[in-house]
């Protein structure tokens, strides 16, 4: 006579077992149709699962949170099963749920086209139509071996033979389509409407380049209209401010064959990068730290000592010269304690905060590059705290204000944060875990900082704080991090004499800020798509005459204010003077200075902003100083556009 506890704390008893869907419909017709799953002691299961003891019981509805993850999962299986009816001689393989979606590897002996897609999606909301029941069985493992065989799934039966003998596993079956999958999924296929598949791609079988060549379907599947009409409109936005696409409007930078994943940076965009970086160094110096630069290149020995080069090697760059190995350094912690070990350290020393622009080499896969996003040579915000125990939990308070203070100043408001804990494999004793996992935690409880908790997700030598933002059509982008690490200091010989006269070993923190520059521009580009804040602009403001006879007031204008700090060009082109403004309004210039016959006689300019604002007649000095005001004020108030 199980006795089930629902989340409001009330609770309802039942003769004998019970399904999760009829304890549904024992509180109410409406619930028992909405029932996607149920969730069991924190265990999601199928609303046919059989409640025998007492339990706590949560129903899972397309409002709940993991209702994205199970109709993802089942929506995959639409695609599968409406494959393989149009297509039979196709092969399944897997088909896993990712961020916002889901995709199937298929082995199938041609190419699937555009009409392919339009006619899986058909059958798809056929059979979605149809409202098939999705039941589940178990089998043993080799009894699956032999079934998936039988039905010539070669693909799924080797991977089914990897699986421990003792294993049983579990298949859900749909109409005729039978499927491998540990669940849970939702009752019938009338649950999925609202999906849409995006592309074909190609992948390599348990991606290995020496198999063969999958079909890769992507899809995306959401719990309603609402939400896939919302995530179709970020796609279609963020394509259209693709930095890539930005770059070559805007002439920010380009990439070619000849140096793949490098940045070859123009004018435009090398301002905004100097910018940041102007900006970003003069935070950490108001802020106690002393910046350093270190060899782009060092000998192996160093990463041997370090241990990068063992679980590093096949991301380097590496190069030999008379006899010895070097590489090309893909971070900066390892040199950054050669410069700290200059000269013995006290405790009162400490916190020591060494910072590096450093210029970082990763040989990435040519297939993972894309544009900013990923590159194999990089700038970092790097920085690394050197500091006693004690000293951990007020350091990464400093550094969360200091963090929060910048995303402002760039225009970032929405900032999530992720707490990772130790992970099964690490070093250091526990004791030393605990205290550095409770600094961190303790640390974002005194600012009054929600974060995620993330157990077992921490590096090897220490824990972790992940930040990321949010964009301007809500993605996110992880950018900031401190970590606490326990190892290399020691394995590098750091140490600092403390109070009492021992030699102890420093920890050190990992902190970065912005991340990788490229990156962090990529973003920016986008989050504004071209039309930066005007203290980032490339050209903050353009001078344009309306005739001839203005020529030399323009050449005045722009040097005075030139002279002033500000990056400003002139337009002194025989082209109307509607033509020019439409023409740096779709460059996204800031401020455009309009002069004719009138400004030059009263000594004055004509405002226009990107926006089409009309600011009206102002003298230089005034113009002057409102640009002043509007760099002063950085991204967290900036123009509308």
């Amino acid at each position: 006579m199980p006795i089930i506890t629902l989340p409001d704390g009330s609770q309802r008893s039942f003769d004998s077992a019970v399904s999760i869907h009829d304890v549904a419909a024992d509180i109410g017709p409406g619930l028992a149709k909405a029932a996607l799953a149920g969730r069991i002691d924190g265990e999601l299961l199928d609303t046919s699962y059989l409640i025998e003891n007492d339990v706590d019981l949560a129903i899972v509805t397309d409002k709940s949170d993991e209702a994205l993850e199970i109709i993802r999962h089942s929506t995959a299986h639409l695609l599968a099963q409406a494959v393989k009816q149009l297509f039979p001689e196709a092969q399944v393989t897997i088909g896993p749920v990712i961020e916002n979606g889901f995709f199937y590897d298929f082995s199938f002996e041609r190419p699937f086209t555009p009409e392919d897609l339009d006619a899986i999606t058909s059958k798809m909301k056929a059979l979605a139509d149809a409202d098939e029941k999705i039941a589940r069985r178990v089998l043993s493992r080799d009894e699956a071996v032999d079934y998936f065989r039988s039905l010539g799934e070669n693909y799924k039966a080797e991977i089914i033979e990897d699986i421990p003998a003792d294993q049983d596993l579990s298949l859900y079956r749909q109409g005729e389509f039978e499927d491998l999958c540990r669940g849970p999924h939702v009752p019938s296929t009338g649950k999925l409407k609202y999906f849409k598949l995006m592309k074909v791609a190609g992948a390599y079988w348990r991606g290995d380049s020496n198999n063969e060549m999958l079909q890769r379907i992507y899809g995306t599947a959401w719990s309603s209209k609402k939400g896939l009409k919302a995530y179709l409109f970020q796609l279609e936005e963020a394509e259209k401010r693709d930095h890539r696409k930005l770059a070559k409007k805007f002439n920010l930078f380009h990439l070619q064959e000849e140096a793949p994943g490098m940045v070859f940076w123009h004018p435009k965009g090398w301002s905004v990068y100097t910018e940041v970086e102007r900006y970003m160094r003069e935070v950490q110096r108001n802020n106690g730290y002393r910046e350093i630069k270190t060899p782009l290149v060092v000998d192996r020995t160093l990463w041997e000592r370090s241990g990068h080069w063992d679980k590093f090697r096949e991301n380097m760059f590496t190069v030999e010269s008379e006899s010895r190995d070097y590489a090309v350094k893909p971070m900066n912690c390892p040199c950054h304690i050669q410069v700290y070990n200059q000269g013995l350290k006290s405790y009162r020393d400490l916190p020591l905060r060494l910072a590096e622009f450093g210029s970082c080499h990763r040989n990435e896969a040519s297939g993972t590059l894309h544009g900013l996003m990923r590159v194999r040579g990089f700038v970092q915000d790097d920085a690394h705290i050197f500091c006693t125990e004690a000293q951990v939990q007020n350091e990464v308070s400093i550094f969360s204000d200091l963090l929060f203070d910048v995303y402002r100043d760039f225009g970032f408001e929405d900032v999530i944060i992720r707490l990772s804990t130790r992970p099964e494999e690490r070093v250091g004793s526990d004791e030393v875990w605990d205290k550095a996992e409770v600094a961190l935690a303790d640390a974002l409880a005194a600012k009054g900082l929600d974060y995620e908790l993330l157990p077992g997700e921490g590096a090897f030598y220490g824990p972790k704080i992940e930040y990321s933002l949010k964009d301007c059509l809500g993605r996110v982008w992880q950018l900031g991090t401190i970590q606490v690490d326990f190892s290399m200091p020691g394995r590098l010989d750091a140490q600092y004499v403390s109070e009492d006269g021992s030699r102890q070993v420093p920890v050190m923190l990992h902190r970065a800020i912005l991340g990788s520059f490229e990156r962090f521009i990529g973003i920016l580009i986008e989050h504004y798509e071209g039309a930066f804040p005007t203290w980032l602009a490339p050209e903050q403001a353009v001078v344009m005459n309306i005739t001839d006879t203005q020529a030399e007031y323009v050449e005045k204008v722009t040097d005075s204010l030139k002279n002033k700090g500000f990056r400003v060009e002139k337009d002194l082109r025989n082209e109307k003077i509607g033509f020019k403004i439409r023409e740096h309004t779709i460059q996204k210039v800031p401020y455009m200075l309009v002069i004719g016959d009138r400004e030059v006689e009263t000594q004055t300019v004509a405002v226009r902003t990107r926006g089409g604002e009309d600011l009206g007649i102002m003298r230089i000095a005034e113009f002057s100083e409102l640009l002043t005001q509007d760099v002063n004020r950085r991204g967290r108030v900036h123009l509308k556009d």
